[in-house]
């Protein structure tokens, strides 16, 4: 045990955990063991449901706003003065940049000024955003709109405005909640876009946009319950104390890298997927949306049972690396091998392990988080993830104004090869958890002591003058009958 900045530090595990974007799915529950953790979960109270849907229901129509014109807007990108496919790639994934460069900042801005302002001045931004880009004549007054729109990164602030509202037994279910919330989102966007898009053009998906993000700041303002204290929570809560230490742990680089290239590689893909869609298989553009929705429902048929037999049998790292392999692979063969007939397999092959590792980074995270940390890690991990989206954009536009279709998709490939190299030096998560504790009036480092001690917990953040501490705990061997008097409620 070591004394760093008031900080009682015992041996970590590893690092990090998410749950948002694009995508924030939760850690599993306490739930393995039926000799040690409760039959059944606390119910939400109503405070908690109406805090869970609203929030659920405002970051959906925000992300759903912002993944709209993902699968049109290579096909209207020449009626705008300057179009380039450089210029392309930027106007999709500039919004990532902009988040990754403000989330954090965002989030410790709400720590200090309230969420509230900051949460509304967000959606200010995005529907400001929204309609620069629906009146925009100019690929640049598109880029600045999307800019804009992706300014408004209020993601680490409504998680921790879960945090505030919800209880430590039903955080993992709301932060679970929300996580659907944005595959719905995903899935939804790539259905209505282009059904929008087909009735009122690219303006018209913008002004939709716009209008989602009246309704978000509506249900801001109407449903989502007021906090009377801000409750610091470091589970929740950036610290960028945090961040070197984070930075250093090889298990954490690996999955950031992960989450960075699997983002790349879906931006860059899509500065071309709907030219091949509608070129090369001769789809409409009105019917569009039914050939995404079969690509993405039938990758998400395909993917299930692989997720579920490798959590089952304990393959994780089995399947993660396959899904590596199979974007890998699926961008090779988009190079090589194009026609009508293989082009959809192909295609199908990429959304299913893209929907594999898209749920199965998030929750590897959470597993090697080492205890206490993960609000910081959470803040890598999303950076990481938006910073891929943009550089996936630029990438994009520049392969294909440079090299061509063929040539992007030979990189795209080159950039799965070096994944899955770093995938192979992952190691199998264990079945982990972080349990939040009350120090109570006990010395802090003979709290930690104390809870070292208990059977199954592998690690301790104590900080001094904090009054909770963060456990890591093995849910197949902890007695959680010991560390339940010291639960934070």
């Amino acid at each position: 045990m070591a004394l760093n900045g008031g900080a009682v530090k015992l041996p970590a595990l590893t690092t990090l955990c998410y749950h948002l974007s694009y995508h924030l799915k939760s850690e599993t529950t306490l739930t393995d063991s039926p000799q040690s953790f409760p039959q059944s979960s606390p119910r939400f109270s109503l405070l908690e449901k109406r805090a869970t849907l609203s929030l659920a229901s405002l970051y959906g129509f925000r992300m759903l706003g912002l993944f709209m014109v993902l699968p049109i807007l290579a096909l209207y990108i020449d009626n705008y003065q300057g179009a380039t496919p450089l210029l392309l790639g930027i106007t999709l994934g500039i919004y990532g940049l902009a988040q990754a460069l403000l989330q954090v900042p965002l989030g410790l801005l709400s720590d200090r000024i309230g969420r509230k302002p900051v949460i509304v001045g967000g959606l200010l931004l995005f529907i400001a955003g929204s309609l620069v880009a629906a009146t925009a004549e100019t690929m640049t007054g598109l880029i600045v709109g999307r800019a804009l729109q992706g300014a408004g990164a209020i993601a680490s602030t409504l998680m921790a405005l879960v945090s505030d509202l919800t209880s430590e037994e039903n955080r993992t279910k709301a932060m679970a909640a929300i996580g659907a919330s944005i595959g719905l989102s995903f899935m939804l966007a790539m259905i209505i876009g282009p059904l929008i898009a087909s009735a009122m053009g690219l303006a018209g998906v913008f002004w939709v946009t716009a209008l989602l993000g009246g309704l978000g700041i509506v249900i801001f303002l109407r449903w989502v319950p007021r906090v009377v204290a801000l409750q610091h929570n470091r589970e929740t809560e950036t610290d960028i104390r945090q961040i070197g230490s984070l930075l250093q742990d090889r298990n954490l680089l690996r999955l950031n890298f992960g989450i960075f290239a699997l983002h790349l590689t879906l931006m860059a893909a899509f500065v071309v997927i709907p030219v091949l869609l509608t070129t090369e298989l001769g789809v409409t553009a009105d019917n569009l949306w039914w050939v995404y929705l079969a690509l993405l429902g039938g990758g998400f048929v395909v993917m299930l049972p692989a997720m579920i037999a490798g959590e089952k049998f304990q393959r994780q790292k089995f399947s993660f690396t396959s899904a590596v392999a199979c974007v890998t692979v699926a961008m090779l063969m988009l190079a090589l091998f194009r026609s009508p007939l293989l082009t959809p397999v192909w295609l199908l092959l990429f959304f299913a392990a893209f929907n594999l590792l898209e749920a199965s980074l998030p929750s590897w995270l959470s597993k090697v988080c080492p205890a206490g940390r993960k609000g910081t890690a959470m803040g890598i991990y999303s950076t990481s993830q938006f910073f891929g989206a943009f550089v996936g954009g630029l990438l994009g536009g520049w392969s294909v104004q440079q090299v061509g279709v063929d040539g992007l998709f030979v990189l795209l490939a080159a950039i799965g090869c070096l994944w899955w190299l770093f995938a192979l030096g992952l190691q199998t998560p264990r079945a982990m958890q972080t349990v939040v504790l009350n120090v109570g009036d006990i010395s802090h480092q003979d709290f930690a002591k104390l809870i070292l001690n208990v059977p199954g917990v592998d690690d301790i953040l104590v900080v001094e003058g904090e009054p909770l501490a963060y456990a890591k705990v093995d849910k197949k061997t902890v007695d959680m009958a010991s560390l339940k008097p010291y639960f934070n409620r």
